[in-house]
């Protein structure tokens, strides 16, 4: 069973958020890595790209197959994980942790509630299972 923490926010397909003061950290789930397989390539947005709610916006790539990530919210890039360069191995290892694709900033907060919490992800991977 993946790894669902309590403090996150997910999307339908499998990204987290994880805010941080007026930032949010977003990542691809335990789930969502597990599937991958082997990470190999990781493609994240520039800082300062908008990033449109649902849209395409980074590309993780492992041994099996080549996977969107979206935008769980609308916003603006503000950091990226360079060390993913270089170690892509870390979204397997440490999804939720030093994995962490992108920080960005909402176009606006309250959007945050649109997405599910834990135990409404819990009951996503279970109806996919």
């Amino acid at each position: 069973m993946s790894k669902v923490p309590g403090d996150l926010r997910y999307t339908k397909s499998h990204e987290w958020v994880r805010v941080e003061g007026q930032a949010l950290v977003v990542g691809i789930t335990d789930h969502a890595q597990d599937l991958m397989g082997d990470m190999v390539f990781i493609e994240l947005p520039r800082p300062g790209t908008r990033l449109a709610a649902g849209k395409e916006c980074a590309v993780v790539e492992s041994v099996k197959a080549a996977s969107d990530v979206y935008a769980p919210v609308a916003g603006e890039v503000t950091m990226i994980n360079e060390a993913l360069a270089n170690a892509p191995e870390t979204l397997n290892t440490d999804p939720y942790g030093n994995g962490w694709l992108f920080t960005m900033k909402p176009a606006d907060p309250a959007s945050l509630q649109g997405l599910l919490d834990a135990p409404a992800y819990e009951a996503l991977l279970a109806s996919e299972a």
